[in-house]
């Protein structure tokens, strides 16, 4: 099973939420399906690059694409950095291991999507992305 998009829209709009409490800077979350494809994603208002949507996307992308959480990645990158840096090239540029990517799992544990969030620091990314997934009655995997 993959994520709905009811649960995507979800787990973005709580993701937001989040954000606003912890008064984080305006941030881009896309949520995508276990076969790395975009189901949803929204940018905030307010200041922030131009390339936050994609950015998130390849946070999500490379969380999915590996089954493992981007902050797992950045210490595999730091540990294997010519294997990393291959990853950039296969996934053609879509690949972030940088904190903010999460895996997102279903009750029984199995990986149906991912989330990226990005606009703030990679440790406040990943709390608002984490936070989303709970709410949305998920589990994270960081």
């Amino acid at each position: 099973m993959s994520i709905t998009l009811e649960q995507a829209s979800k787990i973005i709009d709580c993701a937001l939420a989040k954000a606003r409490e912890a008064k984080m800077n305006p941030i881009t979350i896309a949520i995508v399906d276990d076969g790395g494809n975009l189901k949803a994603m929204k940018r905030e208002d307010g200041r922030g690059a131009a390339m936050r949507p994609q950015i998130a996307l390849g946070k999500a992308f490379a969380a999915v694409g590996m089954g493992r959480s981007t902050r797992a990645l950045q210490d595999m990158a730091q540990q294997r950095p010519w294997f990393s840096a291959s990853l950039v090239s296969v996934a053609q540029g879509g690949y972030v291991p940088v904190p903010g990517g999460v895996l997102i799992l279903d009750a029984d544990g199995n990986v149906i999507g991912a989330a990226g969030a990005t606009g703030d620091t990679a440790d406040n990314d990943e709390i608002a992305a984490v936070a989303g997934i709970e709410a949305a009655g998920l589990k994270a995997q960081v």
